[in-house]
């Protein structure tokens, strides 16, 4: 199937970029409940989120009801980015705004693909959209915190450095070929946008005008795309350098780094490549529970990492201010 979304002067002119938390939530919950088996790029990521998941029970709930393992998913979870780099929080004010007649349509196509009204959620979404959109919103601040927040610094990075690369392609070389670039199913062909995928269904007779680009981390190995007009389309791509986005960040520079803040605690942000707890990482040095409480509370002061709340345990995780720290200096930070 090909989708083709032609485009005037004006819709080149107004084609930009955007970094969406949404984006990431929508493809790495459907990345894990996907049925293909695991995946080989967000394995290391997908064996430390999954337990978590599951035991908060948030792999059945909301998200689960309205992100299907394949086909439609409901389109208000990707409301259109006011900036380039919008906030999560800003994100799920626009989804709780969601027109009852827009969840209505979404849903509506959901059931279109699946057996009509056999979720007890997607009924009480028909019934009551705006208190049943104040529980998705709820739940995925909930998933936000356990599967991406201890990772968004990480994850941030890979997706403002494919922005800025991007950005600076069109300058060099023109938008077109940005475009071209930007998958395998994607092709710019005399002013049109064609995209050779199961599941696009993206025309300018369906869309507002313009383009919203979004790279993810999680969209691998396909592009999905979201049309709700008057909103710009939006088109979700894979972001360059996925395979590098989990492996182990060089530590090269502990001695330096301890003659700053003392081995103790440069030991723990090493450890801290791979999000943990206090009983973890007291576990893994043999160290009291209190006394890495203390350097991870010094550590947090610092600015060099960061705690989310995972159930009843506190997950602390390294900043990019010191993955810049651990990082040799005459290698770039994440080893690309």
């Amino acid at each position: 199937m090909e989708a083709g979304l032609s485009f005037s002067a004006a819709d080149l002119a107004q084609t930009r970029f955007a970094v969406s938390p949404m984006w990431e939530v929508v493809t790495s919950f459907r990345l894990l409940r996907g049925t293909e088996g695991e995946p080989p790029l967000h394995r290391r990521w997908a064996a430390q989120v999954w337990p978590r998941l599951a035991e908060a029970g948030l792999d059945r709930g909301w998200l689960a009801a309205l992100i299907p393992e394949r086909g439609y998913l409901a389109d208000f979870l990707n409301p259109t980015p006011m900036t380039p780099f919008p906030t999560l929080t800003a994100e799920l004010d626009a989804i709780r705004q969601t027109p009852a007649e827009r969840v209505q349509t979404e849903l509506d196509m959901l059931d279109a693909e699946r057996d009509p009204g056999r979720s007890p959620r997607i009924r009480l979404l028909r019934e009551a959209p705006e208190a049943a959109l104040q529980k998705v919103a709820a739940e995925i601040e909930a998933y936000w915190e356990l599967a991406l927040a201890p990772y968004w610094d990480r994850i941030r990075q890979l997706l403002e450095a494919d922005v800025f690369h991007r950005a600076r392609q069109v300058a060099e070389h023109g938008a077109g070929q940005v475009l071209s670039e930007l998958h395998e199913t994607v092709r710019w062909d005399d002013g049109t946008l064609r995209l050779v995928h199961r599941h696009c269904a993206l025309s300018r007779s369906e869309a507002g005008a313009g383009l919203l680009l979004v790279p993810s981390a999680f969209a691998w190995p396909r592009v999905l795309t979201r049309s709700v007009p008057p909103d710009p389309p939006q088109l979700a791509y894979p972001a360059r350098g996925i395979g590098t986005l989990w492996e182990p960040r060089s530590t090269g520079s502990i001695d330096a780094v301890a003659a700053v803040l003392g081995r103790s605690r440069t030991l723990l942000l090493a450890e801290l490549d791979t999000p943990a707890s206090t009983t973890q990482l007291a576990a893994q040095f043999g160290l009291s529970a209190a006394g890495v409480s203390q350097h991870l509370t010094a550590l947090r002061g610092a600015g060099l990492v960061t705690a989310h709340r995972a159930g009843r345990s506190v997950l602390y995780a390294r900043t990019a201010v010191a993955d810049a720290l651990m990082t040799p200096a005459d290698r770039p930070a994440g080893g690309r």
